[in-house]
């Protein structure tokens, strides 16, 4: 029996081997995107189409393991489906906290899960902020928990919304996290111009990052931030982006990567290095309006 001894060593060296090569499964990322009202027309918007939309994109990229997204129409009364997310993203008309029933008590919330240092992502409209949202001077937290907002309709401030037959979308930061795998792009859409920052001559505080430009508008053209991300001082990231307006812009590969990495860097994961790629199926297969309307899910 003795001499079984060294095969039964070498058996289990070979095993632990061999088990040293299998790719530990990484943890789960929590990510919840929050599905807001919209009264805009088919085709345009499609918030709950959108939000359908990301969560595929994130549960499916190849090099970005782990990731689950739950889609919500309405906000959670399940305190643990909060508490849970590691990053939280809004897609709807104007930001969804303020057009919530029961706003108070949803910004309260989220405050707490921004101070755990939850992260934050707006895309689009989710961006915006009323004037009723807004003090007179233009604070709301998310000012400070995105980094800045579009501000519609705002006596301190007047962000733009216009549709551009082509904005050229150009990469603002080369070596950010966030600006992995996607390049320069345009597009037929309405990405926000004049976005608001702050009281300082809205210049984008020292924790906030410009991550993409484009000179807008056309006859007059600037350069204009249409995407931006902060890193926070409690340890949480937000993100927001302008676009896309149009559904069927989730077809462009590089804004579909550029969101998915603002998504996954504000849950505190590491972003590829040629960034979250994914493959697009048929727009369709996400229930728009514009092409089967259905109905809303039940609250």
């Amino acid at each position: 029996m003795k001499s079984q001894h060294p095969v039964r060593r070498r058996l289990v060296c070979f095993l632990v081997a061999i088990l040293g090569m299998v790719p530990a499964v990484a943890e789960e990322t929590h990510v919840l995107i929050v599905v807001g009202p919209s009264n805009h027309p088919p085709g345009s918007h499609e918030v709950a189409a959108g939000g359908r939309l990301m969560k595929h994109c994130l549960e499916s990229a190849p090099d970005v393991r782990g990731v689950v997204a739950d889609v919500v129409y309405e906000w959670p009364k399940d305190e643990k489906v909060l508490d849970r997310a590691q990053t939280v993203v809004f897609i709807g008309d104007t930001f969804p906290p303020n057009r919530m029933p029961g706003s108070d008590a949803i910004l309260a919330k989220l405050g707490a899960m921004m101070n755990r240092g939850c992260g934050i992502v707006c895309v689009h409209y989710a961006t915006g902020l009323r004037a009723e949202d807004v003090k007179e001077d233009g604070e709301h937290p998310l000012l400070h928990w995105m980094g800045g907002y579009f501000a519609t309709r705002c006596p301190h401030h007047q962000s733009v919304a216009r549709i551009y037959p082509a904005a050229t979308i150009v990469p603002a930061s080369s070596n950010h996290p966030v600006s992995r795998g996607w390049k320069e792009f345009t597009l037929h859409d309405e990405p926000y111009i004049n976005n608001y920052f702050g009281k300082d001559e809205n210049k984008l505080a020292s924790n906030v990052t410009a991550l993409a430009t484009s000179m807008l508008p056309p006859e007059a053209p600037k350069k204009e931030i249409v995407s931006w991300c902060v890193q926070r001082d409690d340890g949480g990231r937000g993100f927001g982006i302008v676009m896309p307006h149009f559904y069927r812009s989730w077809k462009i590969d590089d804004l579909r990567t550029f969101i998915m990495n603002g998504i996954i860097w504000t849950a505190q994961r590491d972003v590829p290095a040629n960034g979250v790629q994914t493959v697009l199926p048929a727009l369709t297969e996400f229930g728009p309006e514009s092409v089967a309307p259905k109905p809303r899910p039940k609250k």
